[in-house]
């Protein structure tokens, strides 16, 4: 071996010793974080969060399907319905409190709607995708919206508080999110969060990655186009009714505005801010974003103009999201540059 090569090699040893913070330790830590904010922050901080901990989950299924496999959806709301309107069902009208059995309908209903949207859905790429699911989501909503005998219209449906591993914790309403329900929904995050990890590193997910790059190549070489991108549409369809149902308990309410196509924007917004190229990206998007809004919103009426050019600005500056940023960071601080 030459001394040119010997010297071109050395710095390439010294890159790969360095640590390297995988997605799975991040979303641990942040975990671990969430998990000891009862104990020092307020209520009004913890409610704060219950919505974030169901558009985390429903982020984990949506960044499978747009970071993972190539496919922006923007109608995926649609799944954040189904999961809501399920709970409110079972809970109003057939009077089942389990949130267990909830969770398992929940997932069946979303499982079986993503089969039927996703095999029409998925034989399409780019914006003939995108547009497609928008259409579906559409229909949805004016389902919801126009069917009052049903749903109840505009006005929703009345979400019962339900009995955790059959539990029926006392007290008020918000003692009973910020404890026993937080903890719940933080357990049921970090167990989908690690199943999702699992899923995205196993060959299922290299295969989604290979069609991310090029279907024809993955085509070639033996991957089931079809069935996979539908498996991981009907995968994301599930993560996004758990989340549904975790916004509907959250508020009491099942309402028509959780499927509107606005709401699949706010999805595709967190996915952007954190970082969709990453494990672990839109979950810090869905932090930030309820953070944001929260705060503009205690400001401002017009707190949807300044979200606007939050985007605006984000896509010119930061198109890799916060945790493209920090990944960056990381990197030339660990001798990268």
């Amino acid at each position: 071996m030459s001394q040119q090569s010997m010297d071109v090699s050395l710095p390439r040893t010294e890159r790969r010793a360095m640590p390297r913070i995988s997605g799975l330790w991040v979303l641990a830590a942040l975990i671990a974080v969430m998990a000891v904010m009862p104990f020092f922050a307020s209520s009004y901080m913890l409610l704060m969060l219950l919505p974030f901990f169901g558009y985390a989950i429903a982020l984990l299924g949506f960044n499978l399907l747009f970071g993972t496999t190539g496919l922006l959806s923007f109608g995926h709301a649609l799944f954040l319905g189904v999961g809501a309107y399920t709970a409110s069902t079972l809970t109003s009208k057939f009077g089942v409190l389990s949130y267990e059995a909830i969770l398992l309908v929940s997932m069946l209903v979303s499982a079986l709607v993503a089969v039927i949207v996703g095999a029409l859905c998925v034989r399409y790429t780019k914006i003939f995708f995108g547009m497609l699911t928008l259409a579906f989501g559409m229909l949805f909503h004016s389902f919801l919206f126009k069917f009052y005998s049903v749903t109840g219209g505009d006005q929703g449906m009345r979400v019962l508080r339900p009995l955790l591993l059959g539990i029926d914790f006392g007290g008020g309403k918000t003692s009973f999110l910020i404890g026993p329900f937080y903890y719940y929904v933080l357990a049921l995050f970090a167990v989908l969060g690690a199943v999702m990890w699992r899923i995205t590193e196993s060959p299922f997910g290299l295969h989604l990655k290979a069609i991310r790059e090029n279907a024809n190549k993955a085509a070639y070489v033996g991957v089931q186009i079809f069935r996979m991108r539908l498996a991981a549409f009907v995968i994301s369809a599930v993560y996004g009714g758990v989340g549904g149902t975790i916004l509907a308990i959250t508020t009491g309410l099942a309402d028509p505005e959780l499927a509107y196509w606005t709401h699949s924007g706010n999805l595709v917004f967190m996915a952007v801010l954190g970082g969709s190229g990453t494990f672990v990206g839109p979950v810090i998007g869905a932090l930030a974003f309820v953070t944001l809004q929260d705060i503009v919103m205690t400001v401002t009426q017009y707190w949807r103009f300044v979200m606007g050019a939050v985007l605006v600005l984000l896509v010119i500056f930061l198109p890799q999201g916060i945790s493209g940023a920090f990944k960056m960071l990381f990197s030339r601080q660990s001798g990268g540059k």
